[in-house]
């Protein structure tokens, strides 16, 4: 529009602004005093709190306030006298370490007392189990009474060998004659395939003392038999003399002497 026509309307149209104010009282300041809030003694709590979550917003009206602003000094902070110590001292110190370490050596007393009279329980228990176990695999009360025997050694005829039960295995008592002793103390020890002397087999030279199993196999030798005139072997023809040597034949070794002692004159005790 032209300066010209400008001026010419001028006087027919004005222009006016109006502020408005709001008129409505307010109801609340515009800084408020909120409620106390108490912030909790224990860490835990705090933790455990979520974090505010969602979208952030702002809400706007033509009568209402436009914010609300809270004063840091709104916060009330709690009083943590429970967790302060007055009057700290090099004393009480001391006081404290020294009740301490009681209260320590009472815990490890009654410690050491409990452990000791569990393992008491455990060895006590252990030693019957093992008891049990021992008395069970042992041998049985007839097989003890057999364990050692007595012979009164004049039930054996001289020149003659007597068969006994000891132990469920036969046991040979020889009554020798001084002639079967000279024979078998001349023999030349370095030839038996077993080589020992026949001192070392006897404590009494006229009595010949073995148990009656052949060393080969297990079997029962016959007495006053064989090439040697001592014992012989039916089930694989061994051969030994009249000092339970091994003399001929696959027996590797000569018959075993068992351990004995004459308590008394003409008794013997085999085991």
């Amino acid at each position: 529009m032209s300066s010209i026509a400008r001026g010419a309307l001028s006087s027919m149209v004005s222009n006016t602004v109006q502020v408005i104010g709001n008129s409505v009282p307010r109801s609340t300041p515009v800084v408020l005093k909120a409620a106390d809030v108490l912030i909790p003694r224990n860490n835990m709590t705090l933790a455990n709190k979520m974090a505010p979550t969602g979208r952030v917003s702002t809400t706007t009206s033509f009568s209402g306030l436009m914010s609300i602003r809270y004063a840091h000094s709104d916060v009330t902070v709690p009083d943590y006298s429970d967790y302060k110590v007055d009057n700290v001292t090099k004393q009480s110190i001391t006081d404290f370490r020294k009740s301490e370490d009681e209260r320590r050596t009472e815990n490890k007393s009654f410690n050491y007392a409990v452990s000791a009279a569990v393992w008491m329980g455990g060895v006590y228990a252990a030693k019957s189990t093992v008891t049990a176990f021992i008395k069970y695999m042992s041998a049985s009360a007839d097989v003890l009474a057999l364990a050692s025997i007595e012979v009164a050694l004049s039930d054996v005829p001289e020149g003659k060998s007597v068969t006994f039960k000891w132990r469920g295995k036969p046991l040979f008592i020889r009554h020798r004659t001084p002639e079967e002793i000279a024979i078998e103390e001349g023999v030349n020890v370095a030839e038996l395939r077993d080589p020992q002397h026949d001192s070392d087999r006897v404590q009494d030279s006229k009595f010949l003392i073995v148990i009656g199993v052949c060393t080969h196999l297990g079997c029962v030798p016959i007495a006053n038999s064989g090439d040697f005139g001592g014992y012989y072997c039916p089930c694989h023809g061994s051969h030994y003399d009249a000092s339970g040597r091994i003399r001929k034949g696959p027996a590797p070794l000569n018959l075993e002497v068992p351990e004995y002692n004459f308590p008394s004159e003409g008794i013997v005790k085999v085991g």
